[in-house]
C-alpha cells in the first residue's frame, strides 16, 4: 500500500497515480459501518479496473473544529489504521493534514485539488460526509461534479441506534463492551509494550504484565475484564484477566491508568515484548477494597468468571 501525506497547500502532485476510487472519511474504529463504505469501494474498483483508495485525515477534525470535544484519542490509531487497510488489500491511502487552512477551503477547491487532481475516478462516502469550509458540501454536491461517479453509503445500524465512532466511544465508557466488539465486528484491542510495574500481583499469586500503550488510544473504562493476549512475535493467543485502572486500594490519588493483565497458566518474564490485547467481557467496575485479603478474594473470582466467559474462544 502507497502511503501519501497531502498538507495545504497542495505542492506535490503525485503524477505517477493511477486512477481511483476512493473510499472517504476518518474512519475511527474501523467498525461495521466503515468496513460497508471501504467494501462498496473495493466492488466498485474492481468492476471498474481501478485501484483501491482510502482518503482519510489526520488528526481528528475536532481538534480544528470543536476545541471543548476535541478527539486526541482514537479507537485505532493511524498506524494501526494503516495496517489494517493495507490488510483489507488497499493501494493508496491518502493522509490529509486536518489544519485549520484546509478546513477554511472552500468545497469546490477541496475537490479539485483533492480529488481529481489525484485521479480519483469513484468517490464513495458514508450519507452524512461533508467537506469545505463550514461542512459545506455533501453527497449531493459531489453528484453534480462529471469528473467522477460518487455513491453514498446508507447508515448501518444495530437496533435503533446508528453504528458511529462517537457510540463506541461512549459505550467503552460506559462498560458496554459487548456492543462494542458487536459494532466493531471484533474485539476491541490496543497494542503496546510490556513494562516494569509495581510488581504486586506476584506477591498476592496473580503476577501481572502491565501493558503501556504504544499510542493514544480511547481506552475501556475503568474495571476488570475477560481478554486475550497475544505476542506479537508469536502466533498463540492467550486468555487472561486484566484491569484498567488506577488501583484504588493502594493508591488514593492516583490519575494515571494502568493496564494489567494476569494470564492463565503462563509462567514467563516478557519484558519488553510488544503485545496486543484483546478485550472481550466486561466483569465488574474497578473498586476499593479493605485490605490485601478481600482484593485477593475477589481477583480469584474475576479469574473464575473469566476462565468461564473464554471458556469456547
Amino acid at each position: 500500500m502507497k502511503t501519501i501525506r497531502l498538507y495545504y497547500p497542495l505542492d506535490n502532485l503525485q503524477e505517477e497515480l493511477q486512477d481511483s476510487a476512493a473510499a472517504i472519511g476518518f474512519f475511527d474504529g474501523l467498525h461495521r459501518g466503515h468496513q460497508d463504505v471501504i467494501n462498496e469501494m473495493i466492488e466498485i474498483a474492481d468492476e471498474k479496473g481501478l485501484k483501491k483508495a482510502v482518503m482519510t485525515f489526520d488528526p481528528h477534525p475536532s481538534v480544528v473544529l470543536s476545541p471543548k470535544k476535541q478527539r486526541t484519542t482514537y479507537l485505532t490509531p493511524l498506524d494501526i489504521k494503516l495496517e489494517m487497510l493495507e490488510g483489507m488489500g488497499i493501494d493508496y491511502c491518502f493522509i490529509i493534514n486536518f489544519s485549520s487552512a484546509f478546513a477554511s477551503l472552500e468545497p469546490d477547491y477541496f475537490v479539485q485539488e483533492y480529488l481529481i487532481d489525484n485521479k480519483v475516478k469513484e468517490v464513495i462516502a458514508g450519507f452524512d460526509f461533508s467537506y469545505g469550509r463550514y461542512g459545506k458540501g455533501d453527497i449531493d454536491a459531489l453528484r453534480a461534479y462529471d469528473d467522477f461517479g460518487t455513491t453514498a453509503v446508507a447508515k448501518l445500524t444495530t437496533g435503533d441506534e446508528k453504528i458511529s465512532t462517537t457510540k463506541l466511544r461512549e459505550d467503552l465508557a460506559n462498560c458496554r463492551l459487548e456492543e462494542v466488539n458487536d459494532a466493531l465486528g471484533r474485539p476491541f484491542e490496543v497494542q503496546g509494550v510490556v513494562v516494569q510495574g509495581e510488581k504486586r500481583g506476584r506477591t498476592i499469586g496473580f503476577p501481572t504484565a502491565n501493558v503501556e500503550p504504544e499510542y493514544r488510544y480511547h481506552l475501556p473504562a475503568k474495571g476488570v475484564y475477560a481478554v486475550t493476549l497475544k505476542l506479537n512475535n508469536e502466533d498463540e493467543i492467550y486468555k487472561g484477566v486484566c484491569n484498567v485502572g488506577v488501583k484504588p486500594t493502594f493508591h488514593d490519588n492516583m490519575s494515571r491508568v494502568s493496564i494489567e493483565v494476569h494470564l492463565f497458566d503462563f509462567n514467563r518474564s516478557i519484558y519488553g515484548e510488544n503485545v496486543t490485547v484483546y478485550w472481550h467481557n466486561f466483569i465488574r467496575e474497578e473498586r476499593k477494597f479493605s485490605g490485601i485479603g478481600e482484593l485477593t478474594a475477589q481477583i480469584g473470582k474475576d479469574k473464575e468468571k473469566a476462565v468461564e466467559l473464554l471458556e469456547n474462544l
